[in-house]
């Protein structure tokens, strides 16, 4: 399976989850989508990843995206693996976590990498648009977990540029002032930006988010 890119089509599968099976593309339907991978059940850093995912549903929900998990075990395992999460994690896993044991998914999605385990996945992420495109990959090593808080910060910022004709400069946060796609001449701004526009170089005009 050759490496998936920004802008391929995410490839669509059956799986068994812990709420049940589901067919992945039907199951988006017009909403966003966070798949992500972890390495193993019962392992500490993905106890607190999806603990603390659990605890982001509702700020997902506000973005109009679904989180789904996957690894490479059992159905079974997961579900006893759930009991610890919420118990440590003081929270409610409220989002399918799907069981890959033969692989197909981790494979499909190109989640294990043979120089770092040829047994677990990597941390592995997906954004999906609702156009079934992938908006984003991220892949961490096993010894790091993920930062939800920037998950939520690029998604805001693709939902935003995929409306309006800007870009979200470095360390841009939601309400902060966007920068004008170059695409976009000077004389067609104040229509499209009527709230204003600071020109600091040709290639570099900031506006206020249009959205906000």
């Amino acid at each position: 399976m050759s490496t998936l890119r920004l802008g391929d089509i995410a490839p669509d599968f059956h799986a068994e989850t812990t709420e049940g099976p589901i067919n992945f593309h039907e199951w988006l339907g017009d909403s966003w989508g966070v798949l992500f991978s972890h390495p193993a059940d019962f392992t500490p850093v993905c106890t607190t990843e999806l603990g603390t995912v659990a605890n982001y549903v509702p700020e997902f929900k506000k973005r109009n995206t679904k989180v789904i998990a996957l690894s490479v075990d059992g159905l079974e395992s997961h579900k006893l693996w759930i009991k610890d999460i919420n118990e440590t994690q003081n929270t409610t896993v409220n989002f399918p976590i799907i069981a890959d044991e033969d692989k197909t998914i981790a494979t499909l999605y190109d989640m294990l990498h043979p120089n770092a385990s040829e047994k677990f996945t990597v941390r592995s992420v997906f954004v999906i648009g609702p156009d079934k495109k992938i908006k984003l990959t991220l892949t961490y090593p096993a010894s790091t977990g993920r930062n939800f808080e920037e998950l939520l910060r690029v998604i805001d910022s693709l939902q935003l540029t995929a409306n309006y004709s800007v870009a979200t400069p470095a360390n841009w946060k939601d309400g902060e002032d966007v920068v004008i796609i170059p695409a976009v001449l000077d004389s067609d701004i104040p229509a499209k930006f009527p709230k204003g526009h600071t020109p600091i170089k040709p290639y570099l005009r900031m506006t206020p988010q249009p959205n906000k």
